[in-house]
């Protein structure tokens, strides 16, 4: 959606509408921030997740560093999943979901356990 706005404001080239109606709505001086914004929104996807063998979305993933150490195939293998201070750093975005999920990968298999997953963001 952000990735359509920025085309769609770019189409009907809004940056000109927003030249001239900034002196008149102070708010459209912050029209740059804005689109600096929207275009990092843009951007988020994780083109390629850690478990197909990308580096993970937020940077270097701790979590794929030690399964690929403990030579397993994901969390769901390790007997210290549920202790496991690995995942900290998705507490902000995802509290204890991931590790549902990952429960439920080892309970439903990895082919179906999508079907019962819950969603990934706390906030959804």
């Amino acid at each position: 959606m952000a990735k359509t706005l920025i085309d769609d404001l770019r189409d009907m080239r809004f940056g000109e509408y927003v030249e001239v109606k900034k002196d008149f709505l102070k708010e459209f001086e912050h029209y740059d921030e804005f689109l600096k914004v929207l275009s990092s929104i843009a951007i988020l996807r994780c083109s390629t997740p850690c478990r197909v063998g990308g580096d993970g979305c937020l940077g270097p993933c701790p979590i794929k560093s030690c399964v690929q150490a403990k030579k397993l195939d994901g969390c769901w293998q390790c007997d210290e999943m549920d202790d496991c201070k690995q995942f900290k750093f998705l507490d902000p975005f995802s509290g204890d979901i991931p590790k549902e999920n990952l429960r439920k990968v080892r309970k439903y298999g990895l082919d179906d356990w999508a079907k019962y997953r819950g969603k990934f963001y706390r906030w959804l």
